[in-house]
């Protein structure tokens, strides 16, 4: 045993260690779903830019070919890292913020983070602008889901991006 633990074994003797409760890894209270929303509209921009990337003819130069392979290559590899975050983002609303009493006020929760995440890797795995918005109006549905659980009325709002959608946002009181 190191001295550390010989340490905290007689310290644990003399004073029983407290109960730590918390809802997170770190306590910190801060949960935001807006980075969720974010990732998500930067995949449906990535399947839109894909989407209009014209491909080279049959026989264009070499040249044409790279661009239009790098491009390509760097809207996917956008698109893998924001398909992702999303994932993350969610996983920590989830499991670290929402709760079992969460799950009894919003029966469709635990379905409705599943879905989400199913949307996820469906939007990552292929180019289909369709699955990228849906995955977009899903996120969108936990936002709402976050915000109400926390009290407050939402309101959904342009994204002002070049992607369009929106964004859930709690409404003012």
């Amino acid at each position: 045993m190191s001295e550390l633990t010989v340490f905290q074994t007689i310290a644990d003797g003399i004073r029983s260690p407290r109960v730590a409760r918390a809802h997170c890894d770190i306590p910190c209270g801060i949960y935001d779903p807006h980075e969720a929303q974010i990732a998500a509209l930067t995949v449906v921009r990535m399947d839109q830019l894909i989407a209009e990337l014209p491909k080279p003819a049959s026989g264009a130069k070499p040249e044409d070919v790279e661009t239009y392979q790098a491009k390509l290559a760097r809207y996917m590899a956008v698109k893998e890292t924001h398909s992702e975050r999303v994932k993350a983002e969610l996983r920590v609303l989830w499991g670290d913020y929402f709760t079992p009493d969460h799950a009894k006020t919003f029966p469709t929760l635990h379905e409705t983070f599943w879905s989400a995440m199913k949307a996820a890797s469906k939007a990552r795995q292929g180019t289909n602008l369709a699955d990228a918005q849906e995955l977009s109006k899903k996120v969108q549905e936990i936002a709402e889901l976050f915000w109400k659980s926390k009290g407050a009325k939402t309101m959904r709002v342009p994204s002002m991006q070049k992607v369009g959608g929106e964004m859930v946002y709690p409404a003012p009181a």
